[in-house]
């Protein structure tokens, strides 16, 4: 086992959503999604945000991509950064999905900056 399956960030967000209602969903989500997987050190977590923010926006998960924007920022991806990611992914994966994510950034954006 690598240290990082042997270390836990104090993740959760499964816990949280699930409790003991899906301990399996619970599991995988808080020790080995965020974990391990978020934890490898091949690839930054900032970088992991943009390649997952581009997978959820390509699938149109929108729900899933609310938590995932807000994720992004605090890993260091800019909103201006964010905004040009989007309209980038709106070419590829769909001018809908494009346009339904960059409504969920707005929101975000609006919301932090009246509280």
């Amino acid at each position: 086992m690598s240290d990082n399956q042997n270390q836990s960030t104090g993740w959760t967000g499964g816990q949280n959503a699930f409790g003991d209602f899906a301990p399996g969903m619970v599991h995988y989500t808080d020790k080995v999604l965020f974990d391990e997987v978020w934890e490898r050190p091949d690839l930054s977590k900032r970088d992991r945000s943009l390649v997952t923010i581009a997978a959820l926006t390509a699938l149109g998960k929108m729900d899933q991509l609310q938590f995932h924007l807000g994720f992004a920022r605090q890993n260091g991806v800019t909103d201006d950064e964010l905004k040009e990611a989007l309209l980038q992914l709106a070419f590829y994966a769909g001018w809908p999905n494009g346009m339904g994510a960059t409504t969920v950034l707005k929101n975000i954006i609006e919301n932090d900056s009246e509280a």
